[in-house]
């Protein structure tokens, strides 16, 4: 399915299924049940976003990846350990409500959307539910915590003074909307529309944009800080695409994006000396020019809303959008290993480099990746392929290793010290973006389906014969 007449794009496509047979088979091997692996000690990896219990994070994750690259036994044996070990109520400690929502719910809805199976339904019900008692705040806001068995709920303590994160309680909206679709549940829909409606209430300060924090027992946005990359990000994302997903019916969540994107445009995206296009950060009024890696998959949003918006701002959309992916690919191409670091930084002197130590480690992240696939789909550029090829091949020379795929510590060192984490969204994102990339349009069309933040895609409403709406 999906395969592209051009023989090179064809063997490239299943050079990436071969990587993802690798990090797969490992991960069953060593670390089966656990929520990640460590490929280079072959075994599990415990201290990640999920805490220490067995959940099998990258079983959920690689769910959809593992179905549309047609790894049949793969799949089925994903779902047995599923319907027999997936029980949230074992859950120890807090759980993050929003990556438990981008991986395990939005894993299990695109698995329910593929193949109608209900136990994947009930299992994203289930863990929903778990998580409801997060909202249960005098705002709506959703704390960033939740324990599963007591139904205990907080913030970071970290997070400005107790508030809740943006990208965090904004990256709800389009799993619970079609939760509530296939169930026949309204609470789903419910929980998100009362934080969309505070949020979209709510007097931004002084420049409009949104900031990072807001506390959800008062209502206050915390210490002024903007991003589009960490604490910010696809809350920008699930405006475009919940108006997407819901078969373009969602106007509140279109024009909270058309006014967010302009304002971004306005206050952030910054030209540097050579002419590279970028996101700055802003902190109290004041720009900071770094932008994330994970701020890279603003190239496919900007590129996705010029496409389907067709209006006055289209043109200059899709001028960033080219413009954001090309800096990314900047990024990558000027390190060592061709990786690009976590965040780099633009001055007189230097363009699209780390600065920091900190901030020159690569762990397996797929933004970049992202906005080569959506911008191949749009634009039909060539460049796009071949940026995606010089990653795979950068993966494999720096990243693999004979249990997996480990992050690296540092971009500008080849042969560098390695993390020996085989990320969740290695399997779910990276790979599946990379094999898409080199894939026909036809499989995942883009008038179809909308990517959630962690690549899991939902069916488009009205549009998709995968939607499988609950029938009363």
């Amino acid at each position: 399915m999906g395969e592209d007449p051009d023989p090179t794009t064809r063997d490239r496509r299943n050079f990436v299924k071969k990587m993802m047979k690798h990090a797969w088979t490992n991960y069953v091997q060593y670390a089966w049940g656990k929520n990640e692996l460590r490929p280079i000690s072959q075994r599990g990896h415990t201290a990640s976003v999920f805490g220490s219990s067995s959940m099998g994070a990258t079983i959920v994750d690689s769910l959809d990846t593992l179905y549309i690259m047609g790894m049949e036994e793969e799949f089925q044996h994903a779902r047995e350990w599923l319907k027999t070990n997936l029980d949230m109520s074992k859950m120890m400690g807090d759980v993050s409500v929003f990556e438990t929502n981008i991986r395990y719910v939005g894993g299990l809805l695109t698995a329910f959307a593929f193949t109608g199976d209900t136990l994947f339904k009930e299992k994203a019900t289930h863990i929903v539910d778990k998580m409801l008692p997060a909202f249960n705040t005098p705002t709506g806001i959703p704390y960033a915590l939740v324990n599963m068995q007591s139904g205990n709920a907080k913030n970071f303590g970290w997070a400005s003074g107790g508030s809740s994160i943006l990208s965090e309680f904004g990256t709800l909206h389009m799993e619970f909307a079609y939760l509530s679709d296939i169930t026949g549940n309204p609470v789903y829909r419910e929980k998100v529309e009362k934080v969309r409606n505070f949020v979209a209430n709510l007097e931004r300060p002084g420049n409009k944009l949104y900031p990072n924090y807001l506390h959800p027992k008062t209502g206050k946005w915390g210490q002024q800080h903007v991003s589009v990359g960490a604490l910010g990000d696809s809350f920008y994302e699930y405006l475009l695409k919940e108006w997407l997903r819901s078969g373009k019916r969602d106007l509140q969540a279109k024009n909270m994006f058309d006014e967010a994107a302009k304002d971004i445009e306005e206050h952030l995206v910054q030209t540097s000396v050579s002419g590279l296009t970028y996101i700055a950060e802003m902190k109290y009024g004041r720009l900071e020019h770094k932008m994330d890696h994970l701020a890279c998959f603003a190239g496919g949003m900007y590129g996705l809303a010029a496409k389907n918006e067709q209006d006055d701002n289209s043109k200059r959309w899709m001028s960033i959008a080219e413009g954001i992916t090309n800096t990314c690919h900047e990024s990558y191409d000027r390190s060592d290993t061709k990786l690009g670091p976590e965040a780099f930084r633009f001055t007189d002197s230097i363009e699209a480099r780390a600065l920091k130590q900190n901030e020159r480690y690569y762990i397996l992240r797929p933004e970049t990746f992202e906005s080569y696939f959506l911008m191949w789909r749009l634009t039909k550029d060539p460049k796009y392929r071949e940026w995606g090829w010089e990653a795979v091949q950068a993966l494999e020379n720096s990243c693999r290793v004979n249990g997996g795929y480990t992050g690296i510590k540092n971009v500008y060192e080849v042969g560098g010290q390695q993390d020996d984490v085989q990320q969740s969204f290695f399997l779910a994102e990276t790979l599946k973006y990379l094999y898409l990339l080199f894939s026909d349009d036809d499989l995942i069309d883009l008038d179809q389906w909308v990517f959630n933040t962690e690549a899991h895609p939902l069916p488009v409403r009205g549009v998709n014969n995968f939607y499988r709406p609950h029938s009363s």
